[in-house]
C-alpha cells in the first residue's frame, strides 16, 4: 500500500505485523510487497540461478556447489528489496509462506499471470 507526502511523492506504507490463516491469504500481500518490476526480475533471476545450481550439482555431483543456493536465491531478492522495493523482505516476517511465495510467483511469471 502507498501513501503520498506533501510534494506528491509515492511512499510505501509500512504494515504492522500480520498473521495469515493460509497461503491464499498471504499471497496477495506477498505480491504487493513485490510491486516493483526490477525487484520481481531480480527474484526471477535468483530463482533461476537456484535451479541451475541444483541441476549443476546433481549432474556433476559437485555437491559443494549447493552452498551457493542461498547466496543466489537470497542475494538477488534482497538487492531487489533493499535498493528497488525499499522494504524488508517477507522472509523476515513470514519465512515459510515467503519461500512458497517465491516459487508461486516464479510460476506465475512463467505462465504470464505476473508481469516481469
Amino acid at each position: 500500500m502507498y501513501c503520498y507526502d506533501s510534494v506528491n511523492t509515492k511512499i510505501r506504507k509500512e504494515y504492522p505485523m500480520q498473521t495469515f490463516d493460509s497461503f491464499a491469504d498471504f499471497y496477495p500481500y506477498y505480491l504487493e510487497e513485490h510491486s516493483n518490476q526490477i525487484c520481481r526480475r531480480l527474484h526471477f533471476i535468483g530463482s533461476t540461478l537456484v535451479l541451475a545450481i541444483i541441476a549443476y550439482a546433481i549432474v556433476t555431483q559437485t555437491w559443494i556447489a549447493l552452498w551457493f543456493v542461498p547466496l543466489a536465491g537470497y542475494g538477488f531478492a534482497w538487492i531487489g528489496h533493499f535498493f528497488y522495493e525499499h522494504n524488508k523482505p517477507a522472509t523476515f516476517k513470514h519465512p515459510f509462506y515467503s519461500l512458497l511465495g517465491d516459487w508461486v510467483m516464479y510460476k506465475d511469471i512463467l505462465t504470464g499471470k505476473v508481469s516481469m
